[in-house]
């Protein structure tokens, strides 16, 4: 028995000495495919693409919440209503529900499946981080703590396009 524990203890405590498995060729990624340096503001986006990443980065920023998730989460629909119910997400009756954010845990999950565009990912995040503001699970305290944060994408936009113009 001894002998068989120390077996495995040596084949575990050394696996970076073994040969790896690769083709021979590397391939370096590019600029568009890296992913942007880690934020400063202390939280994380998992599972969305460089330019989903840089784009809810930039809108969270614009938006200038005092209170920010911890992890923004963007999953697979069948994941996203694998979360929901096991975190027993209660939807209105009539109502569909692309983003949820659990408050304890302070995560937004975000079903990619079902992403409209740009604009909807910062219209609803703003109500995301209502409920995060408001430390409420209530609809309508999220949207009216989410009111200020769409002026200011909103004015934002605004500025772009006039700068954007000769």
């Amino acid at each position: 028995m001894k002998l068989a524990t120390s077996t495995a203890l040596l084949l575990f405590a050394f696996p970076s000495f073994g040969w790896g498995q690769t083709t021979g060729a590397s391939k370096e990624v590019s600029r568009e495919e890296a992913a942007p340096a880690p934020s400063q503001n202390g939280y994380s986006v998992i599972g969305a693409t460089p330019r989903q990443e840089t784009l809810l980065r930039a809108q969270i920023q614009v938006m200038n919440a005092e209170i920010l998730p911890l992890r923004i989460v963007f999953v697979p629909h069948w994941k996203y209503l694998d979360t929901a119910r096991t975190f027993h997400l209660h939807v209105p009756a009539g109502y569909t529900s692309a983003l949820f954010t659990h408050l304890p845990s302070r995560t937004v999950f975000i079903d990619t499946d079902r992403y409209i565009n740009d604009d909807s990912l910062g219209y609803w995040m703003a109500h995301e981080l209502g409920h995060l503001a408001t430390n409420s699970a209530k609809e309508s305290d999220a949207e009216k703590a989410a009111g200020p944060l769409r002026a200011r994408l909103k004015e934002s936009a605004k500025l772009a396009a006039l700068a954007s113009k000769p």
